[in-house]
């Protein structure tokens, strides 16, 4: 490729291919996710991923908010602001919060343990504490890009569907609401935020740009199922080699 090709932006629907071959890195591709789906996972490590991605799943509508309250468009806004009613329900729809903590209490988990936040390790709020900070710092359009891991969430919520009942009988059926919700969902979050990044980033070095966000956001995804890792398969929590008790903050910085 010429130096001034490499320089070309990409086409709408080569950039579009260039975005959905970041799936390649999608969490869903992780060690402890593929044991999750293959049913090798310890109810233990399904009780942490559980309160673990609680922090994820609340402070998803704090950085919509952050998002919104950095964007001028009204139109962007009046379509965004679906997915916060979304997490944090609204009128007589519970949300996708209620649905996690539903998870929680089917995989036994109590929902005080699960919102006292006492599992959530320090690389878990770490990650997800960057991605929040990420999208009150940026522009609205490289916030809302950074969503775009939505392009791959569909099949992950399906696997786990497929697979989990099979695997894991003693699940509560009533927990798998929130993936059922997300099928739906997401799929039509990710038009909207598609076709955000596709109109925005338009010369080559945007693009670029657009793609490294992309990677970060991957990146948030897949450092917490390290920690995970860390502490439920490899059994090495922090501050294993001092206590086994769970001094690590609890969110004070916030």
């Amino acid at each position: 490729m010429s130096c001034s090709a490499a320089h070309q932006p990409l086409s709408r629907d080569d950039f579009a291919a260039a975005l959905q071959a970041k799936g390649a890195f999608y969490h869903i591709h992780h060690p402890f996710h593929v044991a999750m789906y293959e049913g090798r996972a310890t109810p233990e490590q399904l009780r942490g991923w559980v309160a673990n991605r609680f922090y994820y799943q609340i402070m998803i509508p704090v950085k919509d908010a952050a998002i919104l309250a950095n964007c001028p468009d009204r139109d962007t806004r009046r379509h965004w602001v679906q997915r916060i009613l979304d997490h944090d329900g609204y009128a007589d729809a519970e949300g996708g919060i209620e649905a996690w903590l539903r998870l929680g209490e089917a995989v036994g988990l109590s929902r005080e343990e699960i919102l006292s936040q006492q599992h959530v390790l320090p690389g878990v709020r770490f990650a997800v504490d960057a991605y929040v900070n990420f999208a009150r710092r940026a522009n609205w359009q490289e916030a809302a890009s950074s969503s775009l891991t939505e392009l791959f969430a569909p099949h992950i919520h399906q696997s786990r569907l497929d697979s989990w009942p099979s695997h894991y009988p003693w699940i509560k059926a009533e927990g798998y609401q929130y993936f059922r919700n997300r099928l739906t969902e997401a799929r039509r979050d990710v038009q909207h935020g598609l076709q955000i990044t596709l109109d925005h980033y338009v010369t080559r070095e945007q693009q670029e740009r657009m793609l490294e966000i992309l990677q970060f956001k991957l990146d948030v995804l897949w450092s917490m199922l390290d920690a995970m890792t860390l502490a439920y398969e490899l059994e090495r929590p922090p501050y294993h080699n001092l206590t086994r008790e769970q001094v690590y903050h609890k969110g004070l910085f916030r």
